[in-house]
């Protein structure tokens, strides 16, 4: 059977992977995109940050002047979650592939996956770039409030498809089916992700699928470590980069992921699996508590300028 590529896709959420996921579907796998976000400040500061990659590209000659302006009109915005049915800020059913990139918490990606569901045909493909919410639960949440042939029609559909940040720059995308997932929607999954100018692996529906589930752990160990008093953060990414040869030590590493989102995957995996290797370092949520966040809030392990430089050690 032949693939039914992927034409047009939407994004929900225009944080900084959002926005990463927008640039390299519209740049790579040269298809429109429309990103939705209930805030307008956020989608005008996505669309300006989009502008700022696109003229990035034609000044190292990545881009022409041509394909750049090719890139800027297959992106837009929209205010809204995408999944209003019908209503203003609503995806369309012309839309092949959703992504949702909003923050790392179950009660909003399960919630938004069964308005998505009951939202949006059974031919729209719902994709996740969770890092570590079981697929099988966003799944069965699209297709909850169904008929049973609906129900599973609707859940058959939905995959993890979890791309790394800076998306622009990092070559890899994970492909998680879920326990529902149809072998269609995987092929189409792992093409698009191929088209988007990525290396694809597949990982089965365990917590925090491949890269999280060995990453996050290394970063809490690392935040434990500072916590102790054992080393400095620059000691502790020093050794990573130096004896190691990892290009980012694990804290500097946090802030650019945000640590309140390594907070929430450390929670996830703890609840998910039990074990106590996943419970979150104190030190982690004090920070967070105190929206020391990273790099994005200007202070995390390390204090960071405007333009996300780093000025000094925490």
């Amino acid at each position: 059977m032949t693939l039914q590529s992927i034409r047009k896709a939407a994004i929900i959420g225009a944080g900084q992977m959002g926005l990463g996921i927008a640039y390299v579907s519209a740049v790579h796998a040269k298809i429109p995109i429309t990103i939705y976000d209930p805030s307008s400040s956020v989608l005008s500061s996505a669309t300006d940050k989009y502008k700022s990659l696109i003229s990035r590209d034609v000044s190292k000659s990545r881009l022409t002047s041509e394909q750049a302006d090719e890139a800027l009109s297959r992106f837009s915005t929209s205010q809204g979650d995408g999944s209003e049915g019908g209503g203003e800020g609503s995806i369309r059913d012309d839309v092949d592939l959703v992504i949702e990139a909003i923050p790392e918490i179950p009660a909003l990606k399960l919630g938004l996956f069964k308005r998505l569901g009951n939202a949006l045909t059974p031919s729209t493909i719902l994709g996740s770039n969770t890092s570590s919410i079981s697929i099988t639960k966003l799944a069965a949440s699209a297709g909850s409030g169904m008929g049973k042939e609906e129900s599973q029609e609707s859940s058959q559909r939905v995959i993890g498809i979890h791309y790394f940040n800076p998306v622009p720059v990092m070559k890899l995308v994970e492909i998680i089916p879920a326990l529902q997932t149809s072998q269609q929607t995987i092929e189409r999954a792992k093409a698009f992700g191929k088209a988007c100018k990525k290396e694809v692996t597949t990982s089965t529906d365990s917590p925090g699928f491949i890269a999280n589930a060995i990453l996050m752990p290394m970063i809490n160990e690392a935040i434990m470590v500072l916590e102790r008093g054992i080393a400095s953060p620059q000691d502790i990414d020093k050794t990573f980069q130096l004896g190691m040869s990892h290009p980012m030590g694990p804290l500097k590493l946090a802030d650019l992921i945000g640590l309140d989102t390594c907070l929430n995957i450390q929670r996830v995996l703890h609840t998910e699996t039990g074990d106590s290797k996943y419970r979150p370092a104190t030190l982690l949520g004090r920070m967070v508590d105190a929206g020391w966040v990273g790099r994005k809030g200007g202070r995390g392990f390390y204090v960071y300028d405007e333009r996300g430089d780093v000025v000094e050690a925490k």
